[in-house]
């Protein structure tokens, strides 16, 4: 992951990242993970191009894997009970 980071000038963040999320395609032999620089630089840039489509709003899936804003919370009352040592 070093490696691929050092020749990607990227941080190794970034790479575990990538191929959590499945955007870097990864071959694991046991526990180590191995990379093929040529597949991960065309990953990169399919995915770096339909994002850049996305962005711009030229693709049919423009804004559909956002997720929903969640609900805002009621204000919480102030507690009736005192709890812990300060009571």
């Amino acid at each position: 992951m070093k490696e691929l980071a050092a020749e990607l000038r990227m941080g190794v963040k970034s790479i575990q990242r990538g191929y959590r999320k499945e955007e870097i395609p990864v071959q694991w032999m046991c526990r180590m993970a191995r990379f093929d620089l040529a597949k991960v630089r065309w990953a990169m840039e399919r995915n770096g191009r339909s994002r850049v489509l996305r962005l711009n709003g030229k693709s049919e899936s423009a804004g559909r894997d956002r997720r929903p804003r969640p609900a805002a919370r009621p204000a919480k009352s102030p507690r009736l009970v005192k709890r812990g040592c300060y009571f």
